[in-house]
């Protein structure tokens, strides 16, 4: 059966969790979650960043290795009362002061031995005589038979328990509500900024008959490679076997230029003049300074951060190197702003942003273009 739920980026699914976690705590709204999804699509890291939003514990239970006595517990005579019970399972939330997010991972590859003691968790909240208290949010997630994993048709009687959701991959998201912030390497930025048709191939790569296709996962584990392993052969073997030997191939000639022009620790310990020389005259490059100030952005770097992002806009008049007149320096000086902001609220300094003369400056000239 097609999952006829709304497509949603992850950030979009985010944020109707949270939606959903407010009302559950007002009081309002008692419901079960199920995030459909290709394997890979940020199902997992959506509903940690859930956890971590509203300051709960997460408990991951992978149900394909568990036992229906993994969930209920172990029973155990009780001599005085004469009657068998059970220990409760420690991997089940049970403090009632404490938020919490029970995240039932691979529901849909589970064992269908294991599903009818899952319904107890999704409709009723609880497993034999263990109750969840009212501060666990509960969020299952699974992929399909179509999406080339191994897994078994959700029967209506566990459907009807879940709200849900199907998740899709949005290389805009992925970049603005995940990559960016999370500081990954500039090179995956860059290249799925330009390319944002490769962030998740999952589809063409079952029709070609191929074993690796790229994800949101499998870029988060390219930026990892990119940062940890300073050998370009190696890291390009490593690559390959992670995105696919064509798409590493293309994605190689981006990560030479980011690392010939990107370095964006350097910029923020000069001053105006020192690091104008520093600029990337190229789009990869200069794309990837955008992000990298994003994923640089604290409280200690906020004034210097700003400045130089306030530059890229001046870049053409500012620098003697022709290549800067040919880019589109506005476009990413607002887009690089719009995000840089995004941050700055997130992280509490707005402040800043109202203290710098550079801000104040582009702000100004927005307002006198009628931009704002």
């Amino acid at each position: 059966m097609g999952v006829n739920a709304m497509q949603v980026s992850a950030g979009r699914a985010l944020a109707t969790l949270r939606a959903g976690w407010m009302a559950q705590a007002a009081g309002q709204l008692t419901a079960s979650w199920m995030l459909h999804g290709r394997p890979g699509v940020g199902k997992t890291q959506l509903v940690q960043q859930l956890a971590d939003s509203i300051g709960g514990r997460l408990y991951d239970l992978r149900l394909t290795t568990i036992e229906p006595q993994d969930l209920r517990g172990l029973p155990y005579y009780d001599h005085e009362t004469r009657k068998t019970t059970w220990y409760r399972p420690d991997d089940l939330p049970d403090d009632p002061g404490q938020p919490a997010v029970l995240f039932l991972d691979e529901l849909t590859s589970a064992s269908p031995y294991l599903q009818p003691t899952v319904y107890g968790l999704l409709q009723e909240r609880r497993v034999g005589q263990h109750r969840l208290p009212d501060s666990v949010f509960v969020v299952a997630a699974g992929n399909s038979v179509e999406d080339g994993a191994v897994a078994y048709e959700m029967n209506t009687a566990l459907s009807d328990r879940l709200i849900h959701m199907r998740i899709v991959a949005s290389a805009p998201d992925w970049l603005d509500n995940f990559a960016a912030p999370r500081g990954l390497h500039p090179a995956v930025i860059a290249f799925i900024k330009t390319r944002p048709d490769l962030l998740e191939t999952t589809e063409a790569a079952l029709e070609a008959g191929q074993m690796i296709a790229c994800t949101p996962r499998s870029w988060e584990r390219v930026a990892q490679v990119c940062a940890a392993i300073p050998d370009r052969q190696q890291r390009n073997i490593m690559v390959a076997g992670i995105v696919g030997e064509a798409v590493a191939a293309e994605f190689a000639t981006v990560a030479d230029e980011v690392a010939a022009t990107v370095q964006v620790t350097e910029m923020l310990a000069m001053d105006k003049r020192g690091r104008l020389a520093h600029y990337p005259s190229n789009l990869h490059g200069l794309t990837a300074l955008v992000y990298g100030l994003v994923g640089a952005l604290d409280a200690e770097s906020a004034p210097r951060v700003i400045e130089i992002m306030a530059e890229i806009r001046q870049l053409d008049s500012l620098s003697d190197d022709p290549g800067f007149r040919a880019l589109p320096l506005g476009e990413l000086a607002t887009y690089g702003f719009e995000t840089l902001i995004r941050r700055g609220l997130e992280l509490g300094l707005a402040d800043a942003f109202l203290a710098s003369p550079a801000f104040r400056s582009y702000s100004e000239e927005r307002k006198a273009l009628g931009l704002v």
